[in-house]
């Protein structure tokens, strides 16, 4: 592969894997609340949070062009601000977060959902606050379910297309990842380049879903 090539991969990983950090607080705070409290609403934002997974991925990119358009709310602000996004890095970064997300919550939940909740009580009659408890109890011992979910949301970062193309288009050196670059070859009638980026794709994505999966099915060693 070219230079222009290795360098298309290195954006993509590089932009997958700031998109999975940038997701992961929100993310284990969403996942920890759907698996510990009840309150009115949360059947609205459970669906909220997996609707990035059936809607067609070009109906969440128009949301965010709509959202962060120059003349959508937000984005109306932070061009007032100096920060463009629509058509930048920052675009990609966007939409691939946005794509993920509910892969990192939904792992993460389950994860919590399998922590022995009377060791949390045990800790709080000690004294313990409830940060303290988080960190301490409930996320140490879910760890590899969070693991799991965060190489999930990497895999699919990875692969995003329809929600990355209508926010932050097919610039070469700036935005394009390796699913546009692929989408752009086969346009072009470059079958055997379109293919090798394949191959480089798939590779990734089957590392990262093989160890997500080895992580989640795992089981705990034996005192």
């Amino acid at each position: 592969m070219s230079w222009e090539d290795w360098q298309t991969v290195r954006f993509t990983a590089w932009v997958a894997a700031v998109s999975t950090l940038l997701i992961l607080p929100p993310g284990l705070a969403v996942a920890w609340l759907l698996a510990r409290r009840q309150w009115p609403g949360k059947s609205i934002v459970e669906t909220l949070v997996s609707l990035p997974l059936v809607l067609p991925p070009v109906a969440t990119g128009l949301i965010l062009l709509r959202i962060l358009g120059r003349h959508g709310p937000l984005g109306n602000w932070l061009h007032a601000a100096g920060w463009e996004v629509i058509f930048t890095w920052r675009a990609v970064l966007i939409a691939l977060a946005v794509m993920s997300f509910p892969l990192l919550v939904r792992s993460a939940r389950t994860a919590f959902e399998q922590v022995d909740p009377r060791l949390e009580q045990i800790a709080a009659t000690l004294g313990a606050a409830a940060p303290r408890i988080f960190f301490t109890i409930t996320l140490p011992l879910a760890t590899r379910g969070v693991l799991g979910g965060m190489l999930l949301a990497f895999a699919r970062a990875l692969g995003e297309f329809g929600a990355t193309i209508l926010v932050a288009g097919n610039i070469p050196g700036q935005t394009s990842t390796l699913s546009l670059a692929i989408y752009h070859s086969v346009q072009l009638g470059q079958d055997d380049h379109a293919f090798r980026l394949l191959g480089v794709s798939v590779l990734l994505a089957f590392v990262a879903v093989w160890t997500s999966e080895w992580l989640l099915r795992r089981r705990a060693p034996r005192a």
